[in-house]
């Protein structure tokens, strides 16, 4: 997964656990995309301040995902509703037996039920 969108994954999910600055500088480089010069700049504090705020609440999202697997799950069950989809996409062009997609679908379903 790409860098980025990781941080971004975990900042939406365990952002609220940070301070409200710790919040603001790591939205400012993470989503924004600003650079340590511009949101030094903005906070007043230096670059290299910038920069260890960054890295300690990069390491504290990566440390709660790791004991919560919140994202894990996540992307788990988004990849099984995906499945869902995909089976009922295949319906809607083949028309198969309509039992042998209520199985699959509970089948993933049940996938579903058993990450959470």
């Amino acid at each position: 997964m790409d860098k980025i969108l990781e941080q971004a994954l975990l900042y939406d999910f365990y952002g609220e656990l940070l301070t409200a600055h710790q919040k603001e500088i790591y939205e400012q480089f993470v989503l924004d995309d600003l650079s340590l010069g511009e949101i030094a700049a903005d906070a007043g504090i230096s670059r290299q301040g910038v920069h260890d705020i960054v890295k300690r609440c990069a390491k504290s999202l990566e440390e709660y995902e790791r004991k919560l697997h919140l994202v894990e799950k996540f992307l788990a069950v988004k990849e099984q509703v995906s499945r869902i989809d995909g089976v009922l996409k295949e319906w809607e062009e083949k028309k198969e037996d309509p039992e042998e997609i209520i199985q699959r679908i509970r089948k993933l379903s049940a996938t579903i039920i058993e990450e959470l």
